[in-house]
């Protein structure tokens, strides 16, 4: 039976009662033998063990398999007492069937199961049923979601989904279900004049509900026959102003200005924009125009009065500024949850701050960027933010733009740098 090494820390005990988990710490992939498995019977139970002694209950055993599957993975063996004896099971054949069975009906989505069934001298005979987690989260038939902590299985909330999925799905984050939002949280008007700016000459194109729609032709929202639980996507880029603070808060960001050249300046106007991406966007770019003016082409040096009561606004690359905005809310790791993206508007400089985890992304990554090689989260949500039929006409060309037209117009290279799950963009004016 294929094992698989976990990456979770051992526990201490003694050498000869290992658990499950410290023998899969150590040992690479390879068949299970009669010696390996008492091993990992001595072990008893754990968060990658459950014991059976039958296959009697089927609604509890397929419980079980959910637990393992959305946990991490792990192994159910049948034919173990409580006491870690082997007592076998009569009909081995019997209960490989009825595990597969269970596996590929009873679970949503079906599980893929690996079965291996082991003979003792002493006649008996045990199976083995190893699950992978390869498409979490997994459910039962009846719509009930199960995780394990040890050796006990507990059931899941919905509500309480997509916070262990931050773990389990960090990269696809953007694919998360929110199951507490409905159809009617979306708005009608912005998702239909996006499909309508495409080419459809489909008869039924006309006729698709909202739920439909994102459903199987964006392929925003999940969910068997009549369920339906759009996506974070979803909500971001097509939700009601008003429902998306309530139903995803973190989407919230932050813009300011400053009469200084820092932060410890005095603050002079500080608002928190909520919305769909395609308000906050329009919000970001009216908040910052109201202090800089944005322009095509570097402007002529003149000498600065030194006798003006304030300074002059600062002028900064259109196209520049707005591949910047529009880099901020579309490349934003969603997974970090304490840390809003921020805009903050200094006297002579924009500074852009994206939450980003700096793990895996920095050093080469920070460089690579500059050349256009990017490691964007959220593609889903670029493709659809970025086209014209969205509305919110986003220049191309992404970060290599930015620096080259930034310092075309203020003669300063901008500065970009990573710290503390941080990603950060300062742009000078001229």
């Amino acid at each position: 039976m294929p094992r698989r090494k976990f990456r979770h820390s051992q526990r201490f005990d003694s050498p000869a009662d290992r658990t499950h988990q410290e023998y899969l710490l150590d040992q690479p992939a390879q068949l299970t033998t009669r010696s390996e498995l008492l091993r990992l019977i001595r072990g008893g139970e754990d968060t990658y063990l459950e014991l059976k002694v039958k296959l009697s209950n089927v609604e509890r055993i397929t419980q079980g398999i959910v637990a393992l599957a959305n946990t991490n993975g792990g192994t159910i063996i049948f034919g173990i007492n409580d006491q870690l004896r082997i007592e076998g099971v009569s009909d081995p054949e019997i209960v490989r069937d009825e595990l597969v069975r269970i596996c590929r009906e009873e679970i949503v989505p079906p599980v893929v199961p690996i079965i291996d069934m082991i003979a003792f001298d002493s006649g008996k005979r045990v199976v083995a049923l190893d699950i992978e987690a390869r498409n979490r989260p997994y459910r039962t038939k009846d719509g009930r979601f199960y995780m394990r902590f040890g050796a006990e299985k507990r059931e899941v909330a919905r509500e309480q989904i997509s916070m262990w999925l931050d773990e389990i799905r960090p990269l696809g984050y953007e694919n998360v279900p929110l199951f507490t939002a409905e159809e009617s949280d979306f708005d009608d008007g912005l998702l239909w004049t996006f499909a309508s700016g495409f080419e459809d000459t489909s008869p039924t194109a006309n006729l698709y509900h909202t739920a439909d729609f994102l459903k199987k032709d964006l392929l925003l929202a999940a969910g068997l026959q009549d369920e339906f639980f759009p996506t974070v996507a979803a909500m971001v880029l097509f939700g009601k102003d008003d429902r998306i603070q309530e139903l995803f808060p973190r989407s919230r960001v932050t813009v300011a200005r400053f009469s200084g050249d820092n932060g410890n300046a005095q603050l002079i106007e500080k608002v928190d924009i909520t919305g769909n991406l395609h308000t906050q966007h329009e919000g970001i770019l009216r908040f910052i125009e109201r202090y800089c003016d944005l322009v095509k082409d570097r402007p002529k040096k003149s000498p600065v009065d030194e006798s003006l009561p304030v300074r002059p606004r600062a002028r900064y690359h259109v196209y520049a500024v707005r591949e910047a905005v529009a880099n901020a809310l579309v490349h934003r790791d969603f997974v970090l949850r304490d840390i809003a993206t921020r805009f903050f508007v200094y006297d002579s400089s924009i500074e852009f701050v994206n939450a980003r985890r700096t793990k895996g992304f920095v050093p080469p990554g920070s460089r690579a960027i500059r050349y256009g090689i990017t490691q964007r989260l959220n593609p889903q949500i670029a493709s659809i933010f970025k086209r014209r039929e969205y509305g919110t006409s986003v220049p191309n060309g992404g970060l290599p733009m930015i620096l080259k037209q930034s310092e075309r117009v203020s003669g300063r290279r901008a500065e970009l740098y990573t710290s503390n799950d941080e990603f950060k963009l300062k742009m000078y004016g001229a």
